[in-house]
Formats: structure tokens, sequence, C-alpha cells
């Protein structure tokens, strides 16, 4: 299959990365999705956006020599052009709620640890 620059194509997750997923295409060549381009939102652990082996649709961003670069949130960016501002706000209120509850976790970890006998 011949690969083109803006051409949206369905591959398999491979490998997961901290930077990245390395993404099977058709005809075997493998192309990387940065982490800057799995989601719209701050994206610390990619697992929870994709998982290996997943069959996933990417757009081809760039191509140099044996390097391909994808973007998975490209190709969702067309699909939400189409969604209904409800379902863009419970998406909003759903993200909003998981930082909300990773703020609270890792605050809560913190409070806790000075040592409490120095002010008895």
């Amino acid at each position: 299959m011949s690969l083109k620059v803006g051409k949206t194509v369905e591959g398999v997750v491979k490998g997961i990365t901290n930077f990245g997923a390395f993404v099977e295409l058709p005809g075997g060549e493998t192309g990387l999705v940065h982490i800057s381009e799995v989601a719209d939102t701050y994206v610390k652990d990619i697992r929870k956006f994709i998982s290996e082996e997943e069959h996933v649709k990417v757009k081809v961003l760039s191509i140099d020599g044996d390097k391909i670069g994808l973007s998975l949130k490209r190709v969702r960016e067309n699909k939400e052009k189409h969604v209904s501002f409800e379902d863009k706000m419970a998406k909003f209120l759903r993200e909003s709620d998981e930082r909300q509850r990773d703020l609270r976790k890792n605050t809560e970890g913190k409070r806790g640890s000075r040592d409490t006998k120095a002010f008895n």
C-alpha cells in the first residue's frame, strides 16, 4: 500500500513507550504516534487511551525516509466536527472529573508525609 501524507489508514498498535505508540500499517510498515498526537488533552499515560494489539485509525502526518509520523487525535478531530454540544459537554465533564480525582489523589498523599511529632 502506498502511504501519502494526509491519508487516513487503519493499523495495529504493536508497542507502547513513554513517548508514543508504534503502529503497524498495511504493507508491514511501522509508524510512530507521538504522545502529543494521541489526544487533545494532556496525556500522561498513553495506555489510558490505547492498548497493544488494538486496531486504530491514524492519519499520516509525515514520511521522512523510513520514519512515518502518525496521529490519532487528528482522525478523531474530523469525527468530532459532527458531535453534538451535549456530547462534547459530557466528554468535557468526564475528563474534568478524572483530572480532579488525580489532583486530589496526589495532594492527599503529600499532606500526610510531614512529621507531626515536631508540632506536639
